[in-house]
């Protein structure tokens, strides 16, 4: 029996040291990968340094070069962040281990600027010693923290009072405990955070424009350390996001959709994805607040999808893109998706074919619209008249409505359509518009709206939602690298979402990143968007 005992005992310690060393490997692993990440920050820096010293020295640089100065300070901003979230990782795998924590050398931050005004902010001092009780204190001194705050357009400095309180009856000294700071480094406050993150990925200025901006209102903040603060962000705001997607997943019926991201690569760029599933209950009075998820690619591949989508089942409205059909397999686990595709997509191929002003806008003559095009718009628009009016009803009433209205017009529109498709030739463009329709058995993914009142005539929820990207490609041009496109899908979600839900993304990325620091796990859910009520601003001595 003794000798059992002492096996079970060998065996537990072996365990243990057996864990000992995996916590140690992953510890050294973390501080590897943040070291790497800082040693690609800081090349990348130096860099940008040397390439803004030849201009200086030679004169205004070519728009070529310019241009790649850009590029370089793109790619220098997303080099940072990710150094960042790199080294908040090994600090916190540091902390369950025995391995020396990872400290990143950073450039010197200038001091902030002497004319901007300091807001006191004392925090309320001890009546008694914290000590031994007693009510015989002076005060002896105060720690200042100063943190770079910004008010719409009026730069200033808030100091943090902690007033230290010495006992005459012990000499033990009291003092209030140091405020929580939305980021580690607690340098910069929660409204100037949320402007940086909401003019980043919500107005689509990149850092570099921000730290121009702000230079010419007279504070300098260089672009690492702005990168520094967003790859901070991204941590801290890690919660909400992973509450933003599960309620997504949650759903029974999804809108996706992706669209184009150029990629910066050596030698030029590549044609990246951006890929959103939208839950919007609201057009069938489901109850559920509406959200957006994002998620980022270096292709279009099928396996991206399948990714995302992993242990889903439900409902999804899409294009008839070929990327989504793993999905509708019979012995896909946990089970297939039930496609419904969006007419809207389909009757922009027919509206385009038939558009009198755009012909004519175009110097086309009036005989180059198709009548058969012209004819199928008209019959869309009949059916979209119907869903117009059923637009918010519970899901059984609107396929009451449809079962009654909508389903007599789309029998009329199909057995219509495939008469007039057999006349046709099937170079006809006509034809193919028509054959995006009828390919492949998609005619039940188009019709299967008719017998379930939660599905919506389109996708346009999706497509609403990728508008922003749509119209930053104009502005950041492209992504400076793949963690760079992971962070924006990160970070769209966040903003995409307060909209969705009629809040003001900046004043509610602002007040999230004010309470995180000291809210409890079970309580980050009030933060949501649909739940979030702003707190009263503190008023400043």
């Amino acid at each position: 029996m003794s000798d059992a005992a002492s096996e079970i005992a060998r065996l537990r310690a072996a365990l243990a040291a057996s864990e000992a060393r995996a916590e140690a490997a992953e510890s050294e692993l973390a501080q590897t990968r943040a070291v790497v990440s800082t040693s690609e920050a800081m090349i990348k820096h130096l860099r940008l340094e040397i390439a803004k010293l030849r201009r200086e020295q030679y004169g205004q640089s070519s728009e070529r070069r310019a241009r790649l100065i850009d590029q370089m300070e793109l790619q220098l901003e997303e080099l940072e962040a990710a150094a960042t979230e790199d080294e908040i990782a090994a600090e916190k795998v540091a902390k369950t281990t025995t391995v020396a924590g990872f400290e990143r050398r950073r450039p010197a931050r200038k001091p902030f600027p002497e004319h901007l005004p300091r807001a006191r902010v004392v925090i309320a001092a001890p009546t008694a010693c914290s000590c031994c009780g007693s009510d015989r204190i002076v005060k002896m001194g105060e720690d200042v923290t100063e943190t770079l705050e910004v008010i719409p357009r009026q730069w200033k400095v808030i100091q943090t009072v902690r007033e230290k309180f010495t006992c005459r009856a012990c000499e033990k000294i009291s003092q209030p405990p140091a405020p929580f700071h939305p980021t580690p480094r607690g340098w910069a406050g929660p409204n100037l955070l949320a402007m940086v993150l909401f003019e980043k990925f919500g107005q689509h200025q990149p850092l570099n424009r921000q730290a121009e901006r702000y230079a010419k209102e007279g504070v300098e903040i260089s672009l690492s350390t702005l990168a520094d603060q967003v790859g901070a962000c991204a941590v801290a705001l890690a919660p909400i996001h992973a509450r933003i997607r599960a309620h997504v997943l949650e759903a029974e019926r999804l809108h996706g959709d992706d669209t184009t991201v150029p990629l910066l690569v050596k030698g030029g760029t590549q044609t990246a994805r951006l890929w959103t599933y939208v839950r919007d209950d609201r057009p069938f009075a489901g109850g559920a607040p509406p959200a957006a998820l994002f998620h980022f690619s270096r292709d279009r591949g099928m396996a991206n999808p399948n990714r995302h989508l992993a242990g889903w089942q439900g409902i999804l409205q899409a294009d008839a893109y070929g990327g989504y059909n793993d999905l509708y397999r019979a012995d896909r686990d946990p089970g297939p998706i039930e496609s419904a595709l969006c007419w809207s997509y389909a009757r922009r191929k027919l509206f385009e074919l038939a558009d009198i002003k755009g012909n004519a806008r175009k110097g086309k003559p009036a005989h180059d619209i198709s009548p058969v095009a012209l004819e199928a718009v008209a019959r869309i628009d009949a059916i979209f008249d119907i869903e117009r009016g059923i637009n918010g009803l519970t899901a059984a009433d609107r396929q009451a409505v449809r079962h009654q209205l909508s389903r007599p017009l789309v029998e009329e529109f199909h057995d219509w359509l495939r008469d007039e498709r057999d006349r046709l030739s099937r170079h006809n463009p006509v034809a193919k518009a028509v054959d995006y329709m009828f390919k492949a058995e998609r005619w039940p993914a188009f019709t299967r709206l008719l017998e379930d009142g939660r599905i919506c005539l389109t996708n346009n929820a999706a497509e609403r939602a990728l508008r922003g990207v749509a119209l930053g490609r104009k502005s950041w041009l492209f992504a400076g690298s793949e963690r760079g496109g992971d962070r924006a899908a990160f970070m769209y979600p966040l903003i995409v979402t307060a909209k969705m839900n009629d809040v003001d993304p900046q004043a509610w990325l602002a007040d999230v990143l004010a309470r995180l620091p000291g809210t409890t796990t079970s309580r980050v859910p009030d933060l949501l968007p649909w739940n979030w009520s702003r707190t009263p601003q503190r008023m400043a001595a």
